[in-house]
């Protein structure tokens, strides 16, 4: 990396100084229509002086740190360099033109005035030179912050994803073991059934947490594990129903997500009612969005909506995955039954 730098930088300084004596030439066509013998020999000592000095330069900034960002109290110190350089920079050129009679004897003018002409007409070159190296650091200073600004967030991004993951499914966990738990004395038949059902759930969860989102059909199928295990616990309590568009079934959704909402469900409607209740799960297309329903019989908690668990995950991970093209809310929608919807974008799957 070093060495690519270090030759990009060769080809600019080299690049530079010669598209300023292409020019130069150009300029003396237009202009005077001729050069003369002494043209070509000056033109030459100006580029191999500023190809030195501006070189000599670089060296200094980089040993002095005076490189991007420059701390407020180095500013004089970086006008002070510049202006030395400019001053060796003229000097040099005013005595090599002297020493080897580089000048028309017809016009010739003290050192001292070839230095103060040198001074006035080579400055531009070495400000512009420097105003070049410093624009190019800063986009070069900003381009590497924007770089390590998307890679800060893509990590904080992960890590708040696995830390999720990771409360889900101990939750989840912990509920499922209290279904199983209350019919191992009861029915030990059905809690055979019911450890194999937490088998399959269990199996695809671990399978989930290695993926940001999953098919849809894989997490209903979770879903349905899951209702399938609280029945045993519920019973004829528990009513559930599906009304699922089959075209949604390719969808990729969170994993855990909709399981998580579910047994919100169950464990804040459902559960609390004395007679059971009713769920039912809706997946459909509408305005451009996949939209995920649950309904269940019960009231909307005031507390478990804005601090629960099931809720703020949900929110988290859409938000983290989508951005600000999905949206979540819970609701009550009357005659004691509640509303948790779930919006996604649509995802054009290709098989």
């Amino acid at each position: 990396m070093r060495t690519s730098k270090s030759t990009l930088y060769w080809w600019c300084q080299l690049g530079g100084w010669l598209f300023y004596g292409l020019t130069m030439v150009f300029f003396a066509f237009i202009f005077e229509n001729r050069t003369n013998y002494i043209f070509y020999p000056r033109l030459g000592i100006t580029i191999l002086s500023g190809l030195v000095f501006t070189h000599l330069l670089r060296e200094l900034i980089v040993k002095m740190e005076l490189r991007p960002p420059i701390q407020v109290q180095k500013w004089w110190l970086m006008t002070i360099t510049v202006l030395s350089i400019i001053v060796l920079y003229s000097l040099t050129n005013s005595a090599i033109v002297e020493w080897s009679g580089l000048y028309d004897p017809a016009r010739k003018v003290s050192v001292e005035k070839r230095f103060l002409s040198n001074v006035i007409f080579d400055s531009p070159m070495i400000l512009v030179w420097v105003s070049i190296y410093y624009i190019w650091h800063y986009v070069e200073l900003g381009t590497k912050s924007e770089i390590q600004k998307v890679r800060l967030e893509s990590l904080v991004k992960e890590l708040e994803l696995k830390t999720i993951k990771s409360h889900i499914n101990p939750h989840f966990i912990f509920n499922a073991l209290n279904s199983i738990r209350a019919l191992v004395d009861e029915n030990p038949n059905r809690a055979r059934t019911a450890i194999t059902e937490l088998s399959n759930i269990l199996r695809s969860s671990m399978q989930a947490e290695k993926l940001e989102t999953v098919p849809f059909e894989k997490e209903l199928n979770i879903v349905k594990d899951y209702l399938a295990l609280e029945h045993i616990r519920f019973e004829d309590r528990l009513q559930v129903e599906y009304e699922i568009d089959e075209d949604t079934l390719d969808q990729p959704v969170p994993p855990m997500m909709l399981q998580t909402l579910v047994e919100n469900a169950i464990k804040h409607g459902i559960g609390k009612q004395k007679d059971g209740g009713f769920i039912k799960v809706i997946s459909d297309y509408r305005n451009d969005h996949h939209e995920l329903i649950i309904q269940n019989t019960g009231k909307l908690d005031n507390n478990s909506s804005t601090d629960g668990f099931g809720i703020n995950s949900t929110r988290n991970r859409l938000k983290l995955l989508f951005g600000g093209k999905a949206n979540f809310e819970i609701r009550d929608i009357g005659n004691n039954m509640v509303e948790a919807i779930v919006k996604m974008p649509v995802q054009h799957v290709y098989s």
